[in-house]
């Protein structure tokens, strides 16, 4: 009895220190959101729940972000390794800091959730209805900075309409109260939070810009290159991890709002369910990302998107869609299929 209570203490004794050991090896990464933790960022929570992220040796924080072009100076400075950032700022941001260290490594919204979002009952159906009227746009939004090749795109005489620089508080308050008759913004975010300040649903117009002539890739995944470099394994594991967290929201979409509302309490489980599953069916699990896997890029596409970018902004130098995507981390196909 005394031996095998010796016995039995000692295994217990053993797994407490390989535990432990576990813990002291994983490396801390913390990660930059591109906004609130708000529906769309349950996978990443749900990874971390999971044990995705342990699973791969990290031992990852997640920081709410300001906007989709928040995150990335937070990971070019190595404040941050990893963030979430809209891709074709980060092009811009090479251009303009060129040999900066930073670059996308796995793209998650293959379709943009860009947007202009109105109300039809202020004149707003279509693109074109925005001249003559006033746009809300929060000057570091991701949407807003698209809107010129939007405009283009279109035939919207950008001097006939007057843009409202807006803070992202204000920003659909202000919509909902009139004062002005659009605004950019992500179609999950700006839409839901329309619902919850009482405008009717069929009193808003979503004018997704991916479906009104804009050829471009929305947020991805960002690295600090350096880190990336001196940590391939981890980063790997890292995106492993994410495209986990995704699969496991996409089978069970309550878990995931489960464990966004643990770290935001203040959220409504139905109201980020619904912008999850928006963000899931418009942007995340398109047909290519059901054939190839969440990450990859086409490079067709991506030339087309770097074209179209140049009819809006004048490059400093010959763009290079080798220094804004880099695939060598993402992990095997089979471990990114989403279903």
């Amino acid at each position: 009895m005394f031996r095998y209570a010796r016995a039995s203490f000692a295994a217990a004794f053993a797994a407490t220190l390989v535990l432990a050991g576990a813990a002291a090896a994983q490396t801390k990464m913390p990660f930059a959101l591109d906004w609130k933790f708000e529906g769309p960022a349950a996978p990443y929570f749900m990874a971390l729940d999971k044990g995705h992220f342990a699973a791969a040796g990290l031992d990852v924080t997640i920081s709410e972000g300001a906007g989709s072009l928040d995150a990335i100076p937070k990971v070019a400075t190595g404040a941050f390794p990893v963030g979430f950032a809209d891709i074709n700022s980060l092009m811009k941001f090479l251009d303009q800091n060129p040999g900066a260290p930073v670059t996308a490594v796995m793209m998650i919204y293959d379709k943009p959730p860009f947007a202009m979002v109105g109300r039809k009952s202020l004149g707003i159906s279509a693109p074109g209805d925005i001249a003559g009227k006033v746009l809300g746009a929060p000057p570091p939004d991701g949407a807003w900075a698209q809107f010129p090749i939007f405009a283009a795109a279109n035939g919207i005489d950008m001097g006939k309409v007057t843009v409202e620089p807006v803070g992202f508080p204000v920003r659909e308050p202000m919509l909902a109260e009139g004062k002005v008759a659009a605004v950019t913004g992500f179609s999950f975010s700006s839409t839901l939070n329309l619902k919850r300040l009482g405008v009717p649903s069929d009193d808003i117009a979503v004018i997704l810009m991916a479906d009104h002539g804009v050829a471009l890739y929305g947020n991805a995944i960002i690295v600090n290159t350096d880190f990336a470099k001196a940590n391939p394994a981890l980063v790997t594991g890292f995106l492993g991890a994410v495209a986990k967290g995704w699969k496991d929201s996409i089978a069970a979409p309550a878990e995931a709002i489960a464990a966004l509302v643990k770290r935001n309490p203040a959220a409504d489980p139905a109201l980020e369910t619904e912008r999850l599953s928006m963000a899931i069916a418009a942007n995340v699990l398109t047909d290519y990302v059901k054939a190839n896997g969440l990450g990859g890029i086409d490079a067709a596409r991506m030339a087309k998107a770097i074209e179209q970018t140049k009819t809006v902004y004048s490059f400093k130098s010959a763009p290079d869609a080798a220094l804004y995507f880099d695939p060598q981390y993402l992990p095997a196909t089979a471990a990114r299929m989403l279903q």
